[in-house]
């Protein structure tokens, strides 16, 4: 079990370490240049006419239009492509831009991909969250816990969706921000699952530092110049320490708790879908890229967990149910 928590410990660090690669499509000349051609002739104009005729020009969709793709945005949409071009014609690599592949959109979708499959991750937990209330008495020790995890999750999903429809400073904030929370939500969780027998007050007081940390941590992330590499180290060290807390827990129950297998397996689990982020390549069919693919194997694996606190939930119900109280076992 240990060599199994260092390789996915492994695989964390590099899933969120991993550099993206320079954008050296928004950064050529020709990129530029046909880019403030663009802009020059159908969005400069005063007033809002030449906009609403350049939009027409590009023959928007409503879902377009419903997402705010302004005359700027199909300039640059249009450059990069034609950018792609002349790439592919002089047997270039594939040019990124501004620090994303090229991706073919969608009924006004940037990533669509990505937006359906952070659709597909908030229909998931919303279907285990109700299994979960289904199969869990409400009296049963961390039952508000597995409340907590899932409503976070399903703000993050939705964050991620809209930052992947559009990428604007504000979606991006808001995706960041919001996927951090879900991550310190797991550390929350198992933090809050070691002291559930332990004082309401200094559960209280542990909660109240989480919350505390969180904000201040969004506020950095809203005000000054982010930094990446920062955020990154920061969900790192997050989700490395909730995963070791839960392999030490699952070292020390292994005996009396069968069911430690499922949140073994979901952390494991979890660090090989991350490692799909080392495979940065194009979009397959412009559409499908590593990023994707990740957001994709996050779908089955929620279950892991969910069933993990179903069952986990009942055993210290019957526990307390049996000594008359709160149970003397991890």
């Amino acid at each position: 079990m240990s060599s199994r928590s260092l390789s996915a410990i492994l695989l964390l660090l590099g899933a969120f370490v991993a550099t993206c690669h320079a954008s050296n499509g928004d950064r050529t000349q020709f990129f530029h240049n046909c880019r403030q051609n663009c802009e020059r002739t159908n969005c400069s104009a005063d007033g809002l006419e030449i906009q609403e005729q350049a939009v027409k020009f590009y023959k928007q969709s409503v879902f377009d239009r419903l997402f705010q793709w302004s005359c700027a945005d199909e300039c640059q949409y249009g450059c990069m492509w034609r950018t792609v071009l002349a790439f592919f014609e002089r047997g270039w690599p594939i040019p990124q831009f501004y620090g994303k592949w090229p991706f073919l959109r969608l009924l006004g979708m940037q990533e669509p991909a990505s937006v359906i499959f952070s659709g597909l991750n908030f229909a998931v937990h919303l279907r285990l969250l109700r299994k979960f209330r289904r199969e869990v008495r409400p009296d049963s020790p961390c039952y508000m816990l597995t409340h907590i995890f899932a409503v976070t999750s399903l703000n993050g999903w939705v964050w991620s969706a809209i930052f992947h429809t559009r990428d604007f400073p504000l979606t991006e904030l808001l995706d960041y921000a919001f996927a951090y929370s879900i991550i310190l939500c797991s550390l929350y969780v198992m933090v809050m699952r070691m002291l559930h027998r332990y004082s309401l007050f200094l559960r209280g007081v542990i909660s109240l530092a989480f919350l505390s940390y969180y904000i201040n941590y969004f506020a950095y992330l809203s005000v000054g110049r982010f930094n990446y590499s920062f955020n990154m180290m920061v969900n790192v060290a997050t989700g490395v320490v909730a995963a070791v807390g839960w392999f030490v827990w699952c070292h020390f129950v292994r005996t009396r708790r069968p069911y430690f297998r499922r949140i073994l397996r979901f952390y494991v689990l979890m660090a090989l879908a991350m490692s799909l982020e080392l495979l940065d390549f194009p979009p397959i069919l412009w559409i499908l890229d590593a990023h994707a693919l990740w957001h994709l194997a996050t779908v089955p694996l929620a279950s892991l967990y969910y069933d993990f606190m179903i069952e986990d939930c009942r055993t210290l119900r019957k526990e307390k149910v049996a000594a008359g109280g709160y149970a003397f076992y991890n």
